[in-house]
């Protein structure tokens, strides 16, 4: 049953000229005083979301991002900020990619980030889908194989290091402590000064593929799931939820189909379905030549993506639009009224799902973003409040 209502945030500044015959990505450049209005942003949506009673505001980390589409590189100092111009909303480090930081650092920081807000920021790892930044830090991406053993190495030292009151590690990649002399002896154990004050840590990850290894690394340690997309019926969050309860169960827990779970949306709350597709069309565009062009959308073919490059490409393409979006329940949008209706049938189908993130496409301007925020608060999530 769902009980909370998030809303999530990846750092874009408002984009002039979006959507499919709009600005290719490649060809956008923003000066440092129009990029850093990303964190202005993130504050202005924070203090609303507080005020209007929304659980938790999700940011995610990135870096090197001329074009503004997400430029927001230290999601845990800017959510230490926030928690200080907001009362009670929670945090998402949504996510923190571990192959581009120590283990150490990354766990050192979350831990005093905990401590200095009593606990409002909240942990998350993820394993990256930009080159530019993942192998520019030093670390693979496109040899995904090696990505996903340098995550999962680093994860079980964040772990340790969050859990122990002293710990050692030996990997692949890692040896902590080194062997090494130190005031008269021989290092063989370290403590994180200082570890979380909130334990056990609650941490989030993104699912992308689902694989029966990811999942049950995830189960093993007590990270929480999130898919993106919505969630269209018979498709593959329904195959990611089973396998997920599989996952846990084969480590002797049974949990509720969207248990431990969060799903994400992208939404656009108007005076009926055909004027909410009619506004957000070319944001949910500008989010397609964003995302698509990473391979985060499975379905694109090249040709597709290729058209998304170059606006006069795109008459003789058939590109995604956002009614297929609407019609396989993606993207929420219509009267408030039709948004619960969408969201009761996921209560419905996920009985174990408590909370649902709802996130705003790519460009938006921050007075729309803000507009978006008090109607879905004021009109939507009432429904959901004797839960």
């Amino acid at each position: 049953m769902i009980k909370q209502f998030d809303s999530s945030y990846a750092g874009h500044i408002d984009l002039e000229n979006v959507g499919y015959l709009g600005t290719p990505v490649n060809s956008r450049r923003y000066g440092n005083d129009q990029l850093i209005t990303a964190h202005h942003k993130a504050e202005a949506q924070a203090q609303t979301m507080d005020r209007l009673g929304y659980g938790a505001f999700w940011m995610a980390e990135h870096h090197f991002q001329p074009e503004g589409t997400e430029c927001l590189p230290n999601i845990i100092m800017l959510a230490v900020h926030l928690s200080h111009l907001t009362k009670r909303l929670k945090f998402h480090t949504g996510f923190n990619i571990t192959p581009m930081w120590h283990p150490l650092r990354l766990a050192e920081d979350f831990a005093v980030a905990d401590i200095l807000t009593n606990g409002r920021v909240v942990f998350g790892v993820g394993r990256g889908y930009h080159t530019r930044e993942v192998e520019t830090f030093g670390s693979p991406l496109i040899d995904q194989v090696a990505n996903r053993e340098l995550f999962e190495e680093q994860v079980d030292i964040i772990f340790k290091a969050f859990n122990e009151e002293s710990f050692s590690h030996q990997g692949k990649y890692y040896t902590l402590p080194p062997e090494v002399p130190y005031r008269g002896y021989t290092l063989k154990e370290l403590t994180l000064v200082p570890r979380p004050k909130t334990l056990p840590v609650e941490c989030w990850q993104p699912i992308q593929s689902g694989t029966a290894r990811a999942l049950d690394f995830m189960a093993k340690h007590g990270i929480q799931g999130v898919i993106g997309g919505g969630s269209a019926e018979g498709g593959v969050t329904d195959k990611i939820m089973r396998e997920w309860q599989a996952a846990h169960e084969r480590i002797g827990k049974n949990l509720e189909l969207g248990e431990r779970m969060a799903i994400g949306f992208q939404f656009h709350v108007a005076k009926s379905k055909e004027a909410g597709m009619k506004e957000a069309a070319k944001y949910y565009e500008e989010n397609m030549k964003m995302f698509g062009e990473l391979r985060l959308v499975k379905a694109l073919t090249d040709e597709q993506i290729e058209a998304m490059r170059d606006p006069r490409l795109v008459p003789g393409a058939k590109l995604p639009r956002i009614e297929d979006a609407v019609r396989a329940g993606g993207f929420l949008t219509g009267t408030p009224d039709d948004i619960i209706e969408q969201l009761k049938a996921l209560e419905k189908r996920y009985p174990g799902l408590s909370r649902v993130t709802v996130a705003q496409p790519l460009g938006l301007p921050l007075s729309l973003c803000l507009e978006q925020l008090e109607w879905f608060a004021k009109d939507v999530m009432p429904a959901f409040k004797a839960a």
